[in-house]
C-alpha cells in the first residue's frame, strides 16, 4: 500500500508541518511519496532527500535557526523598481536559493531517497504544474514563487510561480500517482490573529491562505470516498502570521503535541469542524501564540 504526504503551502507557517512529521515519525509512519507545494514543497523536498526520524530531526533544527531575513531579505530599491512597474518581483531569490543548495543536497527530483512531486503553476493560464523530475532546486523556488513577491522560474519552458495558486493542497497529485492512504499536513492559517498584519507581505500571505483553506475542505470531501484521506488537525487558535518567522520553535513544538493524540485516536476521519474558515477572537476560552513575549500555554486541540 502506497503512503503519501501531502505538504500545503503557509509561508512560516509551514513550521506546524514540521511538528506534525515529527509526531507522524513517533509513531512509525514513513511515507512513500511526499507531494508538496509551496513552503511545503521545501519540506518534502528535504525530507525526500532525508527520510526517517533523523530527516525530519534535521529539518527541524532548521526551522528553528531561520530568521526572515534568510527568505525574503529587503532590498528597498527592488521593492520600488516592482512598485514602479519596472520588475516582476519585490524580493530577490538568491540568498533563498543559496540555503536550498546548501541543505537540500541532491540535484534532481528523481534522485531523492523517496518519490517526491511538487506542484508550481504556470504563469499566464494558473495551470497546475506538477514536477516529478527535473532540476530539485529550479523546482522548489517555482513551487514558492510567491506572485509578485518572488520572480517567476523559467522550468521547461514555461514560466512558473508559487503552486498554491493553482492547488495548495494537492491531494489529487497523490491519488493519480497511486496513493492508497494520504496524510494531508496542512498549515493551517493564522484564525486568531490580535490585529491584521502590518506588513505588505504579511496581509499578502494572510489573505492568500485564507482563500485557499476552503479548497482544502473540497478536495478532502471528494477524495475520501476513493482513498483513505488523513488530515492532521491545523492549529487553531493560532495568531501568528505567515510572513512571521519568530516562533518556529513554539509551532514546532505544539503542532507536534496536538498531532500525537489525534494519531492515539486513530486518526478521525471527518475534518470538516476544523477545516471551515471561522472566527476565533481574542476573548475565546482558549490560549493562542499571538506572538506576545513571557511564557505560553496552550490547550490541546480537539479534533
Amino acid at each position: 500500500m502506497t503512503t503519501a504526504v501531502v505538504l500545503s503551502g503557509g509561508g512560516s507557517l509551514g513550521a506546524i508541518q514540521v511538528g506534525m512529521l515529527l509526531a507522524l515519525a513517533d509513531y512509525g509512519v514513513a511515507p512513500d511519496l511526499l507531494v508538496g507545494t509551496s513552503v511545503g514543497a521545501i519540506n518534502g523536498a528535504y525530507i525526500a532527500g532525508h527520510p526517517g526520524r533523523e530527516g525530519v530531526e534535521s529539518l527541524a533544527g532548521k526551522w528553528e535557526s531561520v530568521r526572515r531575513g534568510d527568505i525574503f531579505p529587503v532590498q528597498p530599491v527592488l521593492g520600488l523598481l516592482g512598485l514602479a512597474g519596472r520588475a516582476d518581483h519585490l524580493v530577490p531569490s538568491e540568498k533563498f536559493r543559496g540555503l536550498l543548495e546548501q541543505h537540500l543536497g541532491y540535484s534532481d527530483l528523481k534522485d531523492s531517497a523517496r518519490r517526491l512531486c511538487l506542484v508550481a503553476s504556470e504563469v499566464r493560464t494558473g495551470k497546475e504544474v506538477v514536477l516529478c523530475h527535473g532540476p530539485v532546486i529550479d523546482a522548489v523556488m517555482a513551487s514558492v514563487a510567491v506572485p509578485g513577491v518572488f520572480p517567476p522560474v523559467r522550468l521547461g519552458g514555461q514560466d512558473l510561480m508559487d503552486g498554491a495558486v493553482a492547488n495548495n493542497t494537492p491531494i489529487s497529485v497523490a491519488v493519480e500517482a497511486g496513493a492508497e492512504t494520504v496524510y494531508v499536513l496542512h498549515a493551517g492559517y493564522a484564525c486568531a490573529l490580535p490585529a491584521a498584519p502590518r506588513s505588505a507581505l504579511g496581509m499578502a500571505l494572510h489573505a492568500l491562505t485564507l482563500i485557499l483553506q476552503q479548497r482544502l475542505l473540497a478536495d478532502v470531501t471528494v477524495y475520501r470516498t476513493t482513498v483513505q484521506v488523513r488530515v492532521a488537525p491545523p492549529l487553531c487558535p493560532l495568531g501568528v502570521s505567515p510572513a512571521d518567522f519568530r516562533h518556529n520553535r513554539e509551532l514546532i513544538t505544539r503542532a507536534r503535541e496536538t498531532t500525537r493524540p489525534w494519531l492515539d485516536r486513530g486518526m478521525p476521519s471527518d475534518p470538516a469542524q476544523y477545516l471551515r474558515v471561522h472566527n476565533h477572537g481574542s476573548g475565546l476560552d482558549a490560549d493562542r501564540t499571538d506572538g506576545s513575549r513571557g511564557r505560553r500555554r496552550w490547550r490541546k486541540q480537539a479534533a
